[in-house]
């Protein structure tokens, strides 16, 4: 299942977002459809039915939506702000608790 990693705070809306990446301290700026396909995969239970309802939010054929919702969940991914079922790995804090 595609999810945001844990250092990856989202601010999204249908008009558009960004994704701050904590490790960084960068924005990774969204356009609104790209936006709304983040929005519709961290809502649904998978990305079939992510792309469907991306087809049917800007009418277009499911074969169009899937490239669209693919490109920016691997971009994402790329990018090292997500991850496709496999989570990132705890990484150690220098200071103690």
């Amino acid at each position: 299942m595609w999810q945001l990693c844990e250092h990856a705070h989202p601010v999204l809306t249908d008009e558009g977002g960004a994704i701050l990446d904590e490790h960084t301290g960068r924005w990774q700026y969204l356009s609104p459809t790209s936006s709304a396909a983040v929005l519709l995969l961290l809502a649904g239970p998978g990305r079939e039915q992510a792309v469907e309802r991306y087809a049917a939010r800007y009418s277009i054929g499911r074969e169009r939506a899937a490239a669209d919702v693919g490109e920016v969940a691997g971009s994402l991914v790329r990018l090292g702000l997500a991850h496709d079922g496999v989570p990132e790995p705890t990484r150690r804090r220098w200071w103690s608790r």
